[in-house]
């Protein structure tokens, strides 16, 4: 059904049930909004007419009205951008500017701060208000900064953090002048059930959630002549990082960043890929063990088995289901599947001291600066990775050095963990990891070669997806959830014993690693996310080799090193164990 409205003195027929700002949407008239944010593809909307900056004027009201949260109405006369309108406008944001730091040229979102955006769209230029200013304390961990005096209390976190994500780290703490949105108790979030997805840095319109900044580590760690500093580019970067210069959505920039990262002066630039790879091995060799021994009758195998690679997940489940922490792989990361092997392996080609070798990870999610801090991926007080850069972060260094990135011939990684197959570029999106696990497990289960590489069955955008591959004549069944609101519904059933499944991919953001919170912000745009997707797809089906297996430089790896996967060595450099975070 549809009613007709006149908007701005024009008359449009528009889908009843909209509210006024998607209405105006829907016909191309902008309103400004602080609050609102409606995520699309997964149907939750943030409408709590908080911020009042999106009030309209509605013929026949006395007072303006909220457009986010006020449904259009049949024969509604409404002014957007009236004198009245716009004088209230200006006037809720300069009392939120007054209660607001002035600190825009040293705040980490200067530049991406809708707030300041909006304030220089409405021409604010002094503030008429003066009073009380909150000092909250401020709250830090090794990935996330949280400085609740930037909060406008817009609850886009909260929305994120409780309905999204359902971890529900974020709350309204205290009342009126006094109100924050923090952990309960005010709790640091590393003290906290903070998973460090990042989605909540992802929707914040302000400064007051950002990642924690460690690319001055980079720079110092350059200029220190008695390191060697060598980076690991995954997946998902190069199919956002063009956004930052310029680019279209889904515009790969392989070769362009990595001859970046060698203006920048990394000695050497390789790829996570080649860790994924890795990680496939190890992880696949895992699931049909499993499956054999369940297959067998072995009561004590756990299935169905789920991935490990994301990191924000296995806090995830730590935290909210460690009786079950017996059931995930328990391979590690690609992440710090590579910084183990480069700290020994690579290290001793180097024929160099580990702690001579600074390991950078140029990474989608902000969960991976915390990952590479926990005690179990360090030796000897030394991390087996140094440093994470969001790709926000690269992007912002390569511009500090003054490098047009487009300008760039393209380059190929280095070898020896620079060489991957295409089953390792899909590991940033969602069925990705299981579909490159698929590839090699059919063929070492069957040893018969894929007839297609390309499981259409595994792929999409759908949070929670299943599909039955035949191993041949073994139905092998799998579930696929992104966004750990859909991780919630799948662990739940495993609980109670409805699961169906033979092994479970789960990756916390939306879209997977392409829509990690250190991305380049798609403000909830799904399409931008479907576009990153087809990037990787396209990489993938450009590669020579699209089997983890096929790799020579992982062959090499275990022929010269490892011996074999879950061999002893690779139960101790590849593999690691969890916890109960349970508060």
């Amino acid at each position: 059904m549809s009613v007709k409205i006149t908007i701005d003195n024009t008359q449009h027929t528009v889908k009843k049930g909209l509210t006024v700002l998607e209405a105006a949407q829907s016909i191309g008239i902008e309103i400004p909004s602080l609050c609102y944010m409606k995520l699309h593809d997964i149907n939750i909307e943030n409408k709590p007419g908080g911020c009042r900056i999106c009030v309209v004027e509605v013929k026949g009201r006395k007072n303006l009205v909220p457009s986010c949260c006020t449904e259009v109405e049949d024969g509604m006369d409404i002014k957007t951008h009236s004198m009245r309108v716009i004088n209230a406008r200006r006037t809720v944001m300069e009392l939120i500017l007054s209660n607001h730091p002035a600190e825009c040229l040293t705040c980490a979102k200067a530049g991406d701060c809708e707030l300041q955006s909006l304030a220089d769209r409405l021409g604010i230029r002094e503030l008429h208000y003066e009073g009380e200013k909150t000092h909250v304390r401020k709250g830090n961990s090794p990935a996330i900064s949280r400085d609740p005096n930037k909060c406008i209390l817009c609850r886009r976190c909260e929305m994120m953090c409780n309905d999204v994500q359902t971890v529900g780290c974020l709350g309204a703490v205290n009342r009126g002048f006094h109100s924050v949105v923090a952990p309960a108790f005010d709790k640091d979030l590393i003290n906290s059930v903070c998973t460090f997805c990042g989605q909540c840095v992802a929707v914040c319109p302000t400064g007051a959630l950002t990642e924690i900044d460690e690319s001055a580590k980079v720079v110092r760690a350059l200029n220190d002549p008695t390191k060697t500093v060598i980076v690991q580019t995954a997946p998902a970067v190069r199919a956002a990082l063009g956004e930052e210069f310029g680019n279209a959505p889904g515009t790969l920039v392989t070769g362009k960043m990595v001859a970046a990262l060698r203006r920048l002066g990394f000695h050497h630039v390789f790829d996570t890929d080649f860790a994924a790879d890795l990680t496939i091995m190890e992880e696949g060799t895992e699931m049909l063990r499993r499956l054999k021994g369940y297959l067998a009758g072995d009561k004590d195998v756990k299935l169905p088995i789920l991935t490990s690679c994301c990191p924000a997940w296995v806090n995830f489940f730590e935290h909210q289901f460690p009786d079950m922490r017996d059931i995930p792989s328990t391979a590690r990361s690609p992440q710090q599947m590579f910084g183990a092997i480069a700290k020994t392996y690579f290290a001793d080609m180097l024929k160099i001291d580990r702690k001579d070798l600074i390991v950078v990870s140029i990474m989608p999610c902000l969960a991976k600066k915390y990952e590479r801090a926990r005690p179990e991926f360090q030796q000897n007080g030394n991390p087996d990775v140094d440093i994470v850069l969001s790709t926000r972060e690269l992007a912002r260094l390569i511009k500090l050095c003054n490098i047009d990135l487009n300008m760039l011939p393209d380059e190929d990684f280095d070898q020896p963990l620079g060489e991957s197959t295409g089953a390792g570029v899909i590991f940033g999106t969602t069925g990705g990891v299981i579909e490159a696990a698929v590839r090699t497990a059919y063929e070492v289960h069957t040893g018969k070669d894929l007839p297609k590489l390309e499981f259409e069955e595994l792929r999409g955008m759908d949070g929670l997806r299943e599909a039955t591959i035949d191993f041949d004549g073994l139905p092998l069944r799998i579930g696929i959830a992104h966004g750990l609101g859909n991780a919630r519904k799948l662990l739940e059933d495993i609980r109670s014993g409805k699961s169906h499944f033979h092994a479970i991919e789960i990756m916390s953001c939306p879209g997977g690693c392409i829509g990690g919170g250190g991305q380049p912000y798609h403000h909830g745009h799904v399409e931008i996310l479907k576009k990153r997707q087809l990037a990787l797809y396209s990489e993938d089906g450009s590669k020579k080799l699209r089997k983890s297996h096929e790799n020579p430089y992982i062959q090499a790896l275990y022929k010269n090193f490892l011996g074999a996967p879950m061999s002893n060595l690779a139960h101790l450099l590849l593999h690691t164990h969890y916890f109960d975070k349970k508060y």
